[in-house]
């Protein structure tokens, strides 16, 4: 490859690698584009070139990204991204050298996750089966919000559900997560319940597109869309209708806070934080060990009701 080589060469070049060697989810090689196509765009304004770019130029431009007001999440994954990109430019020998390599980022943040009671929960879960426009609605509502809190997943896992990894009325099922990485999570009696009568009419749906000889969906949300099933902004979108229908404010409610409660409430209830990692498909414990704030009311509360000094 030639020093003035096309940037969206290399980028194109990087995620074909990713997507084929990696097994990158769909959602992670559209961040990754997005990011690197934006440090292009800044070091082609500069007159540079991948090939010559230098260590303190990549740091120019982290620096250019927290004074625009990126949060420190977008920061962390863009230098990620580039990383990766040089790495994988040294391995086909594109350069000589890395200059991403030895760059510090910035940090994990300390912010806990916002969460829910499991009253707030338990009111969700409720309005969800009053929520949609006929019963089809209700009930595939009611099973998308048994589902998530009952196994904590991500909402891309929980929309792309293909619908036989559910058959047989499963107590646990089979979840393909980030980087192609599988695990089993189990399901609740009341998740098993609603995926029940969500099946029931999902089957009958089927039943009439076969007697007009379409094909029938494979995923359990099924959709029109381009991908075949519900869309995560469409979920979304679901979950402030019945945030509405359950009294809460929808700016507090959100996949990723259900998410948030479900490990929350799992460890405050005793669970190890070993088994949350698991469960949540987490590859770093550290990434879990966000959740151990739940604990110190717990713990004060044992010291105090159990250690003998605490006692008159």
């Amino acid at each position: 490859m030639s020093r003035g080589a096309d940037s969206l060469r290399w980028i194109s070049a990087f995620l074909d690698a990713q997507a084929a060697e990696q097994g990158a989810a769909r959602n992670t090689q559209l961040a990754y584009a997005r990011d690197l196509r934006d440090f292009a765009e800044w070091f082609a304004g500069k007159s540079l070139d991948f090939t010559t770019l230098t260590r303190s130029d990549i740091e120019t431009y982290l620096i250019h990204c927290e004074a625009q007001g990126l949060a420190r999440t977008t920061r962390a994954r863009r230098l990620s991204a580039i990383r990766q990109l040089f790495r994988f430019a040294y391995a086909e020998a594109w350069r000589k050298d890395d200059p991403a390599s030895r760059i510090s980022g910035p940090g994990k943040s300390k912010k806990l996750p916002q969460t829910l009671s499991t009253k707030e929960v338990e009111s969700l879960l409720h309005a969800a089966g009053q929520t949609g426009r006929n019963l089809g609605e209700r009930l595939r509502n009611s099973c998308l919000m048994e589902i998530l809190y009952a196994t904590g997943l991500r909402v891309s896992e929980l929309v792309s559900l293909p619908v036989a990894a559910v058959r047989g009325n499963p107590e646990m099922m089979l979840v393909r997560g980030k980087g192609g990485k599988e695990r089993l999570v189990p399901l609740s009696t009341p998740a098993r319940a609603a995926l029940a009568e969500w099946l029931q009419h999902w089957d009958d749906e089927a039943a009439d597109l076969r007697a007009k000889r379409k094909p029938e969906p494979r995923h359990l949300f099924p959709s029109r869309g381009r991908e075949g099933h519900l869309s995560r902004v469409g979920f979304y979108l679901i979950l402030k209708e019945i945030a509405l229908k359950a009294g809460l404010d929808p700016a507090r409610v959100s996949p990723h806070v259900l998410r948030h409660a479900f490990a929350t409430h799992l460890l405050a209830g005793g669970a190890d934080l070993r088994a949350i990692q698991t469960l949540l498909g987490h590859a770093d414990i550290s990434t879990t060990e966000i959740y151990t704030h739940v604990l110190e009311e717990r713990l004060r509360e044992l010291v105090l009701t159990h250690h003998p000094l605490s006692k008159d």
